[in-house]
């Protein structure tokens, strides 16, 4: 390092003052990495942020993968790349507009709800996770726009109060996960504005709406598989690389497009081409010498009627038997009477026997990172070890 030159570093942001930095970082200032305020979380963030390092030439932010099924990640995002995404979103639903946020914000849905509202010079209202403060909240006038995951649209629709509120805004972003049809169903008859999003911290949040990529956005699916192929992606809204990983960049960013481990197809039924995901490339396991598909099998077992107000997911467990035991998880909103019968016979009548669920676990809840997804990776680990403990 030459005399006199400084070393530009990362500057760690709780999530009170993450708005006033995020927008002096996109204005030029330091480059921020929002901490999460969960100390679990906190303490695997920090070791993936190295703070104490230069930071990255062109970042703006460096915001933490989800980490549902692997180690968090630090996603280098530019100024450039943020801004390309804020403006390709207000571009697609009608232009700028106000945002409610019920998200944690040192994640990238959450993030780019402040980066949008900061470059539209537009307002963010704070709500409560469970959406309660909603219903008869002065809210500014002109268009306004709210970001949630799937849990809390399912659980909105359950208080007519809330949907009414939904229903007076211009959009409801759904994303983060998979969304089930009959919900998108019943939001969209109530008036409910939902419009489902596809994308990840390495694009600066949601890319794809409704299954149509936005503007600047290049989606390919390898190959023309029934069962889906691999999803990559390309365009102004992709993320630098990862932070002190240039292997892991290196394999996700090959030549100038980011390889998702995403599987996909192209649903040409109507007049535009909209992406269908699938699911996880690493998704198919083998069960008994079979290929099993966890989410396909997890589509169809969230629409089991003894379901009821269940959150649920299908994960596959080691197992010395079947070489992969599927397992379907469910929390405590299961309808009286449910059983792993009951659940294994309304899979099959859609999908092979074999795929079906070989058991059913009930918890008080499902485990969740940060971001609101399940957490698969520790729902694996919890399922491994209670089995060992037998």
């Amino acid at each position: 390092m030459s005399p006199g030159s400084t070393t530009t570093l990362l500057r760690a942001v709780e999530e009170a003052d993450l708005a006033a930095a995020v927008g002096a970082a996109l204005d030029g200032g330091a480059p921020v990495a929002p901490l999460p305020p969960e100390p679990v979380e906190r303490a695997r963030a920090l070791q993936a942020l190295r703070l104490a390092e230069p930071a990255d030439a062109d970042a703006a932010v460096v915001v933490l993968s989800s980490g549902s099924t692997a180690e968090p990640k630090a996603v280098v995002l530019s100024a450039a790349a943020i801004r390309a995404g804020a403006e390709a979103t207000h571009a697609r639903l009608g232009g700028p507009g106000h945002w409610l946020l019920p998200l944690p914000a040192h994640h990238v849905a959450g993030l780019m709800v402040l980066a949008r509202a900061h470059l539209a010079g537009s307002s963010v209202v704070h709500l409560e996770r469970d959406l309660s403060d909603l219903v008869g909240r002065d809210l500014p006038s002109g268009r306004r726009y709210l970001s949630v995951v799937p849990t809390q649209l399912v659980r909105a629709l359950e208080r007519p109060a809330l949907v009414d509120a939904l229903a007076s805004l211009d959009a409801v972003l759904v994303g983060g996960g998979a969304v089930d049809p009959t919900v998108l169903e019943r939001a969209r008859a109530a008036g409910v504005r939902c419009v489902t999003t596809y994308g990840m911290s390495e694009t600066c949040g949601g890319c794809v709406y409704d299954g149509v990529p936005l503007d600047g956005v290049d989606v390919r699916v390898e190959g023309d598989d029934p069962d889906g192929g691999r999803v990559s992606i390309a365009g102004p809204v992709l993320f630098s690389g990862y932070r002190g990983r240039p292997d892991l960049t290196a394999e996700a960013l090959v030549d100038g497009r980011l390889r998702t481990a995403d599987r996909a197809r192209w649903d040409r039924s109507d007049v535009t081409a909209r992406l269908r995901v699938l699911g996880r490339t690493d998704d198919v396991v083998v069960s008994g010498g079979h290929n099993v598909d966890l989410a396909a099998v997890e589509a169809r077992a969230r629409a089991w009627p003894d379901l009821g107000t269940a959150e649920l997911a299908v994960v596959g467990v080691p197992h010395p038997q079947w070489g992969v035991e599927v397992v379907a998880v469910v929390d405590t909103g299961l309808d009286t009477g449910a059983t792993s019968t009951g659940l294994r016979s309304w899979v099959r009548a859609e999908l092979p026997s074999y795929a079906a669920p070989r058991r059913l676990v009930v918890l008080d809840r499902l485990p969740r990172t940060g971001s609101g997804k399940v957490d698969r990776r520790r729902l694996q680990t919890d399922l491994i070890e209670e089995e060992d403990a037998r």
